[in-house]
């Protein structure tokens, strides 16, 4: 799409969750649905027709990938929550890995590609994608992340340390098994890509590293991700980049200037005003109310949810910058609040409206 249109929706004020799952909850037999990808795509249509947006955002299940790449390794399909590689992956299993991308997706993930295909034939209806980030998904890899990138953060080479080599090869093994799934969302028609990458924030990358010039952003986040960007460029798709976690404004000054998202989506951490500052008016922002508490009245009553919705509204409306109001992540169903969650995501949607 021309990124005129996704600064269009912004000047229009559209608001929205990231919202699928709360639709998919009422079907009936939910998980027959995420296995058939004409009833999937349907829940995807309904949740941007219900909050009025022509985004069609899937479900952001962020496990997909990595199930995607362990059954190539063998991992059974019980134990992949739970698996991590202890010892640095050989390259002979990347070169296995790269050689095998035609290789037949989980009927799990099939039904993903199908529901981008079923959004295709819905007119006013951009058909979005959904991947999990490259470094991401290496920390899903491995039991420990932090301590190795922080010592390849120090200069510690993957000759020199075994746990340098493991994340080095994980991150190969994780950009290899992203690209191969972008490649078929693509091929299913995707127009737009969100890419989540959460983990890429201050707890596994050491500020005082960054500041210190280390090129831990550089070779762990930034550079794999160009791979990604370079990919959908290629095929005209546009990046959505996502990311919740506990950020830095250098960070985020980053994200926007190193890989020019069309949307960049950020966690309720953030204070978007103040980001507006470091990124680009091209950009636009998406978000970021604190929808990971809706579930919860005192954690997150009613009220605050107003309160938060006008200020974001009216600090976004001073500072001038392109923004979507929506979740700071996707909004998931809890069977004991999901009156809860769908009452200030309505207020969400129509507070000062």
């Amino acid at each position: 799409m021309d990124r005129q249109f996704y600064l269009d929706l912004a000047r229009a004020g559209v608001r929205m969750p990231i919202g699928a799952d709360l639709v998919l909850q009422e079907q009936d037999e939910p998980e027959a649905v995420l296995l058939d990808g004409e009833r999937l795509g349907q829940v995807v249509a309904a949740a941007a027709n219900r909050y009025a947006t022509p985004l069609a955002f899937p479900l952001m299940d962020l496990r997909l990938e990595k199930a995607d790449l362990l059954a190539f390794c063998g991992v059974a399909e019980e134990d992949v929550d739970s698996f991590h590689f202890t010892d640095a992956p050989p390259e002979s299993l990347i070169d296995e890995l790269r050689r095998a991308g035609s290789r037949p997706f989980s009927p799990r993930i099939q039904a993903n590609q199908g529901a981008v295909r079923y959004i295709t034939q819905c007119n006013g209806l951009l058909p979005v994608g959904m991947l999990i980030g490259p470094f991401s998904l290496m920390t899903k890899l491995v039991a420990d992340p932090i301590a190795p990138v922080a010592m390849a953060g120090n200069g510690v080479t993957a000759e020199e340390d075994d746990g340098v080599r493991l994340v080095e090869r994980c991150l190969q093994l994780a950009l290899l098994t992203v690209l191969r799934s972008a490649r078929a969302q693509i091929e299913a028609g995707a127009k737009a890509m969100i890419v989540c990458e959460p983990a890429a924030n201050t707890v596994y990358l050491s500020p005082r590293q960054l500041r210190a010039g280390s090129g831990l952003l550089e070779r762990f986040v930034l550079e794999p991700n160009r791979q990604l960007s370079t990919l959908l460029r290629k095929h005209g798709v546009d990046l959505i980049f996502h990311n919740c976690g506990t950020l830095t404004t250098d960070l985020v000054r980053q994200f926007a200037a190193e890989l020019n998202p069309a949307i960049l989506s950020l966690g309720s951490s953030r204070r978007l005003w103040e980001d507006a500052l470091a990124i680009p008016k091209e950009v636009v922002l998406f978000g970021n109310l604190p929808s990971r508490m809706f579930y919860s009245d005192s954690a997150m009553p009613v009220e605050e949810v107003t309160r938060l919705t006008l200020e974001l509204k009216q600090k976004m409306a001073e500072c001038g910058h392109p923004h979507i109001l929506g979740s700071e992540c996707d909004v998931l169903h809890v069977p004991a609040a999901a009156e809860t969650i769908r009452r200030k995501v309505d207020v969400m949607l129509h507070a000062g409206a």
